[in-house]
């Protein structure tokens, strides 16, 4: 699917946009301390885009050179009707439009889904799991319950998707229970990747206190495993180790510490129309009122181009001992 006359998205640093993360809601049937505020404000149904609409913004981007397309939230798995979107996604799976349509979830819904996300030709899923006892999950995301989660990775692992786990690497009890997750991950077949914490939103706690450089990380963990630099990518930011002990693959995501800007290859769309080219910046395109205003799509394309020909060469998050610079948009806004 490639439009006349039409070239790749690529920036004014000679990166290019091949990748997609698109948020279909920004609800979430879970409360993460480090992802949103306890009491959140959603938006109105009626500024959300419809499924209809989120398809033709993907087929607009496709025609624009995005190779793969991530589904994200909040929780996307809670957006009524999801699986339509899936299915006109899958579409593009078998003619070469598309490489790959992937999903991050929490897990909670992921049961009743796994099987239809098979069939769409989803292979791969990404679920957040930050702990694996029980109380520490229900106080990390204020009542959720770790048994739907369990359940919806083994229904998942049952479907032939392939899983990875992702955690979010915070001072304290974490760094206790990181070696459990590995364990658990890799006893499965899963690889595990472990994400710097970043200055997303109104956490209600000092993140200075809490965040993890995942360099110092890496080095308490060589005292314990044998790990070794792999070249695999999955055309995301993480870069992977082989764990000798286990056999399995561990994920580092460093935005903070050794930030990956250079090769960004990202743009994001909230599931109310609005294109950041960069989550570390506040600033967005309003793609919405031109999906509305017209059938044609040559409004919505120009302004994805000029989004992306402006995209910023960096991201602007930063945590030191006394101080941290960040944006007020929650991570449930895009998904992370």
């Amino acid at each position: 699917m490639t439009h006349e006359g039409a070239g790749p998205l690529v920036d004014r640093f000679g990166r290019q946009v091949t990748y997609l993360r698109l948020s279909v809601t920004d609800r979430c049937d879970l409360r993460c301390t480090y992802c949103m505020s306890e009491d959140m404000t959603f938006l109105p149904r009626r500024e959300l885009l419809s499924l209809e609409e989120l398809y033709r913004l993907s087929t607009v981007f496709i025609g624009l050179g995005v190779r793969k397309i991530r589904i994200t939230g909040g929780e996307p798995l809670v957006r009524k009707g999801i699986g339509h979107l899936f299915n006109a996604l899958s579409r593009h799976l078998g003619n070469d439009d598309l490489d790959e349509v992937v999903l991050t979830t929490n897990g909670t819904q992921l049961a009743q889904h796994a099987t239809m996300l098979a069939s769409a030709g989803v292979r791969r899923v990404n679920v957040s799991l930050d702990t694996l006892d029980a109380g520490r999950y229900r106080q990390i995301t204020r009542g959720g319950q770790i048994e739907r989660v369990l359940a919806g990775i083994e229904a998942a692992l049952a479907a032939g998707l392939h899983v990875k786990l992702n955690a979010v690497a915070m001072r304290g009890s974490f760094e206790r229970e990181v070696d459990a997750l590995i364990r658990f991950a890799h006893g499965r077949h899963m690889d595990l990747t472990l994400i710097e914490e970043m200055p997303l939103g109104l956490a209600g706690f000092d993140r200075a206190n809490t965040y993890l450089p995942l360099g110092q990380l890496r080095q308490d963990l060589e005292t314990r495993w044998t790990l070794s630099p792999l070249a695999d990518a999955t055309g995301g930011p993480a870069r992977y180790l082989r764990v000798a002990e286990t056999g399995g693959r561990l994920g580092l995501i460093t935005p903070m510490s050794c930030n990956f800007c250079h090769s960004c290859n990202r743009a994001r769309v909230s599931s109310a129309g609005q294109l950041f080219t960069c989550m570390g910046q506040e600033g967005s395109v309003d793609l919405r009122a031109a999906l509305r205003g017209s059938e044609s799509n040559i409004e919505v394309e120009g302004l994805i181009r000029q989004a992306v020909a402006a995209k910023p060469e960096r991201h602007s998050f930063a945590i030191a001992d006394t101080s941290v610079s960040g944006v007020t948009r929650t991570m449930s806004a895009l998904g992370g």
